[in-house]
């Protein structure tokens, strides 16, 4: 089982963003955390920075004993994360974060 975070899996995280359907026109950033990603972006809705600070977005954390990935969006009000879904893969995961139909990531 591969580690995480490593750049394997974080440049495929990159390429999914590139096809997100929301803020297309803003450069989120991944950064790996002790068990996965973070997905951060500048806030250009201002509906949660008004400043239009970065912002997180969304945890992709992997959990190895249950082997599923873990999709979490933030709860800016509450300072949490708030679990989405668990996944057996990742590119499961990252389907769900580009689309945001219901608007839960990019707010």
């Amino acid at each position: 089982m591969t580690p995480h975070p490593n750049e394997l899996d974080k440049r495929r995280i990159e390429r999914a963003l590139e096809r997100r359907a929301r803020y297309r026109y803003v450069s989120p950033r991944v950064v790996g955390v002790e068990s996965g990603y973070k997905v951060e972006s500048p806030c250009c809705s201002r509906n949660i920075d008004t400043q239009g600070g970065i912002i997180d977005i969304a945890l992709l954390a992997y959990h190895a004993r249950e082997r599923l990935w873990g999709l979490y969006r933030k709860n800016h009000e509450a300072d949490e994360w708030l679990l989405v879904d668990a996944l057996e893969t990742l590119p499961e995961a990252l389907n769900i974060l580009a689309e945001d139909t219901d608007r839960r990531f990019w707010q």
